[in-house]
């Protein structure tokens, strides 16, 4: 460490964004702490000067114990990336309630709760950006997406107070809404809708929705997950960044097109999309 070296600190780094992050801010000079539930899937990253680090963003001990560690050992936290989420699909109907909270828990308090843990510090700086990924499905929505959506929505409304709250003090917030990219996301949402509306009254949308996720063609559309690596480094990096970066596979002008649409004109457009029967 050297009195000018920033830390980061970067959450669900053991694959896809999360890991293309770290490696990006490593690359631009930061000490970055890689952070999971897994620590031995980021063993890979240490050959890069990446330190792992054990956090599950729905344990609190673990979140204190992680950011103590990091000023502990480095005396500052200059960037956090709150990138650990995942995709829970499937009909309001059919979603447990305890997959909803569990589905907020980590999309959207997991990242709150880390977001306080590390102000106090960077507030004592003066200085600091808080990177929160949300989605264009933060501004969009899909069929048998009512939950994801739900906290990505959520988390794109606390990064917008939050901006507001912490600009005295010399912090940024910005929110990434990536498309599609090529990560394990998918393959996770369309289990969890087999799982849940694959028969019953919603089957036909919840296979519909299924295979249009997992599809090979859907994979080679997305992006890399470098992508939106480099789309971080480059916002953190700007003396002034913008509040939002909409990148990847389908991100903007699905936005547009949602922005511009009649509702019921865009609905029938994702109906269409993804293969989901009008009646």
């Amino acid at each position: 460490m050297t009195a000018t070296t920033k830390v980061a600190l970067v959450t669900g780094a053991s694959s896809g964004i999360g890991e293309a992050t770290a490696l990006e801010l490593a690359d631009a000079g930061y000490t970055v702490y890689a952070a999971a539930r897994r620590v031995e899937r980021m063993e890979h990253l240490k050959s890069s000067g990446i330190r792992p680090i054990s956090m599950d963003v729905t344990d609190d001990p673990s979140l204190i114990a992680g950011v103590q560690q990091i000023i502990d050992e480095t005396g500052r936290i200059d960037v956090l990336v709150n990138n650990a989420g995942y995709g829970s699909y499937g009909a309001v109907e059919d979603v447990p309630m305890e997959e909803a909270r569990y589905q907020f828990d980590v999309n959207v308090f997991g990242a709150a709760r880390l977001t306080q843990l590390v102000l106090p510090h960077m507030r004592g700086q003066r200085s600091g950006k808080i990177v929160n990924i949300t989605s264009m499905g933060g501004k969009v929505h899909t069929p048998l997406g009512a939950w994801y959506h739900a906290t990505k929505f959520a988390l794109e409304a606390i990064s917008d107070c939050l901006r507001v709250e912490v600009k005295p003090f010399g912090i940024d917030v910005i929110i990434i809404e990536p498309g599609g990219i090529k990560t394990e996301w998918a393959g996770i949402a369309a289990d969890k809708v087999r799982a849940v509306s694959s028969e019953g009254p919603y089957a036909p949308q919840g296979n519909a929705v299924a295979n249009s996720l997992s599809s090979e063609s859907t994979q080679k559309r997305s992006s890399p997950p470098e992508l939106i690596g480099r789309t971080i480094r480059k916002a953190v990096g700007a003396r002034k960044p913008r509040t939002r970066y909409a990148v990847g596979f389908g991100a903007k002008p699905i936005i547009f097109m949602h922005d511009v649409l009649p509702d019921r004109t865009y609905d029938a457009m994702m109906r269409r999309v993804t293969g989901v029967p009008s009646s």
